[in-house]
């Protein structure tokens, strides 16, 4: 089995909201708009039951392909912390003492993800399926319930589509959950730690003079080392970027309808992989 037919697992991030912090700095929360490494290996890890600071070596060899089904537009919510409080219930400073006056509340802002919807494939070095057998289980019944970047980010609907033996061909043709274009074919961004030119999407599907995402459109910050509370730590890592015209008809609009067309795409190539490439 080659890079361009590798099995893996396909995953539906969908939510009202979701979050993937990509620099976020103390009372600054904000979002990359497009789900993370870090987030999704972190989303992995709490579905495997792994506590923070245990080993995500495994976990950081599998490679992400997203689809951006529906980009969604950013969120910026204003928290306060602390308001209001009698002084000794106020927050703590790093010195140990008590807040007061003016000082005691805290401001933050946090940026979401409002209305977005990404599909991924999950893959692994050939030597690695035993992992996708453990996370497919572990995704269909986490020890820790799954979230989107944050918390307060839970997925709607299903999380894992299933495990495909050609899942970059399914990544590219699986049902899209956004309103069908009314002209003709709509471009959809693909996003991914490894050359997209590796797609097997027809040459039709490439807009005129678009990039075939060969080479890096630039770097991302968000390959996990450790995400132990007070040793976390990351290192950059090449980010690949291509867009594909797909056709009207895949687009499957939202709510049950979506969801129903997702079912019937997943019935039929599920329980028949002999129909995978028709």
């Amino acid at each position: 089995m080659n890079d361009t037919t590798a099995a893996g697992l396909l995953l539906r991030l969908s939510g009202p909201l979701q979050s993937w912090g990509e620099r976020s700095h103390f009372n600054e929360r904000d979002t990359a708009r497009f789900p993370t490494r870090s987030g999704v290996i972190g989303l992995l890890a709490a579905a495997l039951g792994r506590r923070r600071g245990a080993d995500i070596d495994d976990l950081a060899r599998l490679s992400l392909t997203v689809r951006a089904d529906r980009p969604g537009v950013l969120l910026r919510d204003l928290h306060t912390v602390g308001g209001g409080l009698p002084a000794k219930a106020t927050v703590t400073t790093a010195e140990g003492k008590k807040r007061s006056g003016d000082t005691t509340t805290l401001l933050t802002h946090r940026t979401y993800l409002a209305d977005a919807a990404f599909t991924i494939a999950l893959t692994a070095a050939p030597g690695d399926s035993g992992l996708l057998t453990r996370t497919a289980t572990a995704l269909s019944s986490p020890q820790w319930p799954p979230y989107l970047g944050r918390r307060s980010c839970p997925p709607e609907g299903p999380l894992l589509l299933g495990r495909f033996d050609d899942v970059l061909h399914h990544l590219v043709r699986l049902p899209i959950s956004a309103p069908r274009p009314q002209h003709g074919s709509h471009e959809i961004e693909f996003l991914s730690d490894h050359p997209l030119d590796r797609l097997p999407a027809p040459d039709s599907t490439s807009p005129p003079g678009a990039e075939t995402g060969s080479h890096p459109s630039g770097e991302v910050n968000d390959q996990p080392l450790n995400f132990h509370p007070r040793q976390r730590a990351y290192r950059a890592r090449p980010l690949y970027r291509r867009a594909l015209q797909l056709p009207a008809d895949q687009f499957t609009g939202l709510g049950t309808d979506h969801l129903n067309s997702l079912a019937a795409y997943l019935r039929e190539h599920l329980n028949h992989p002999e129909r995978n490439h028709r």
